[in-house]
């Protein structure tokens, strides 16, 4: 099994980013939404799913400065620093407390949406809806790519916003079996907990936000699913904490 690529966005709902290597720890990949932007008044996260636009700024985060690009040039690049304001919102039935910041961050992004927003420190976990790494495999982008007519999806892969990539041999969907196994990628363990069930994220571009396609129709035609959302990847709790990369390295495997 290879690992193709890992990645992640560093604030909740922009452009999913990928990177020559991710550090698991028990949380999952270090830096991992570790920033939401919230609607103070409504006491809301703000999700991709009803803010495409976030998917067009590019956001960096070295553990001490945040750096956020538009797609018009316009950046913003600070420490974002915490003001001890804190604000608790639900996120899919759970109550998390954010901590406000303050910086150039939240400007920016009020101009770029046209809604009034903060940028707040998450807790770890605190915006990821399922578990904390999430794997798909090259076998099942093909196969729904060649099912649609999507010959892009490979490329494109950020779509999904999955952890991991992997190459685990020619079948697809084969991840749906996994659950419970324990699986070595890199210097890490990660126990697969079950399906990941998709929502309408994956017929956006994943660079402009734009809707590009109807993915999620064509998974729910013939795909299981979990509370009407067809699955597509799995994911993960991690075991042993380490570095993951893409690697061409055979043995990485089960």
């Amino acid at each position: 099994m290879q690992v193709v690529s890992v990645g992640f966005a560093p604030v909740k709902g922009m452009r999913h980013t990928s990177y020559d290597q991710v550090v698991l720890d028990r949380h999952g990949p270090v830096g991992d939404r570790a920033f939401c932007l919230v609607d103070v008044e409504r006491r809301t996260v703000l999700r991709t799913v009803t803010h495409r636009a976030l998917l067009a700024v590019v956001a960096a985060w070295d553990g001490s400065v945040l750096d956020l690009e538009l797609p018009d040039g316009r950046r913003a690049s600070a420490p974002p620093v915490l003001t001890g304001e804190q604000v608790t919102c639900d996120y899919w039935g759970r109550s998390v407390t954010h901590e406000l910041t303050d910086g150039p961050h939240a400007a920016l992004l009020t101009s770029y949406l046209g809604k009034e927003v903060r940028l707040a420190a998450s807790p770890r976990g605190g915006v990821v809806y399922g578990a904390p790494v999430s794997l798909l495999t090259t076998a099942s982008l093909r196969e729904l790519g060649e099912r649609t007519g999507r010959s892009d999806l490979l490329d494109t892969a950020a779509r999904f916003r999955m952890t991991m990539v992997v190459d685990a041999g020619d079948e697809p969907y084969a991840e749906d079996d996994w659950a419970g196994r324990e699986l070595r990628v890199g210097e890490a363990v990660v126990r697969i907990r079950g399906p990941v069930g998709r929502c309408g994220v994956i017929d956006l571009d994943p660079t402009t936000g734009e809707k590009d396609g109807s993915l999620l129709k064509a998974l729910s035609r013939y795909r299981p699913a979990t509370d009407g959302e067809p699955w597509f990847g799995v994911d993960a709790e991690v075991v042993r904490p380490g570095a993951v990369r893409p690697t061409a390295d055979p043995s990485e495997t089960f």
